[in-house]
């Protein structure tokens, strides 16, 4: 429905992959950097989501506080593109969603925790210094209980406020049921109770 009003653009990365690999392009395709040996320019990628937000023939802004979601951003450097260039690509894409248009960005990063993926660290730090809002999951420390299924972390930062006042960090534990998630707090599952 929103695609069909024009309030949703989507980039589909397997289509879109396959596309760059078996056809031929006259002008540069967002997923470009896949045929490249030196796989670290994203810039086609940003310029697709700028295109995607770019005002219409009268003037007016296609987009209200536009919103980008980026579902996975590890999968880049996956692909072969560095930590650097990702966060280059991220740190654009802010100015233009956010700062210019007064969006908001929401970005799935995966941390496997393997302390050898240096590129993902760098990565996983350079999203942590420039995010307002963090949230964290991960499975429970104690390892597997049939009614909870693991604990979300949120951090607040509010960049204005002092430096003693500026993180704000609340933990929940969290169910996966048929068609919801079912939140409490740490200790006060239902199993507990």
């Amino acid at each position: 429905m929103a695609r069909e009003r024009g309030q949703l653009v989507f980039l589909e990365g397997l289509k879109a992959s396959v596309d760059v690999f078996f056809h031929a392009h006259e002008e540069p395709h967002p997923l470009q950097f896949l045929r490249e040996a030196n796989a670290g320019n994203l810039q086609p990628l940003f310029e697709f989501v700028r295109e995607a937000l770019k005002p219409v023939e009268n003037g007016e802004a296609a987009w209200r506080c536009p919103v980008l979601l980026v579902d996975d951003l590890s999968l880049l450097l996956s692909l072969g593109v560095g930590a650097v260039a990702v966060l280059d690509f991220v740190h654009y894409c802010r100015a233009t969603v956010c700062w210019e248009l007064k969006g908001n960005m929401v970005v799935l990063v995966h941390d496997s925790g393997d302390a050898e993926d240096e590129e993902n660290d760098i990565l996983l730090n350079g999203l942590s210094h420039q995010s307002h809002l963090i949230l964290r999951t991960e499975g429970l420390a104690t390892g597997f209980c049939r009614d909870v299924h693991g604990q979300l972390r949120i951090l607040w930062r509010r960049p204005s406020q002092p430096t003693a006042q500026r993180d704000r960090s609340l933990t929940y534990q969290y169910k996966i049921q048929d068609k919801s998630v079912s939140f409490f707090a740490k200790g006060m599952s239902p199993a507990v109770l």
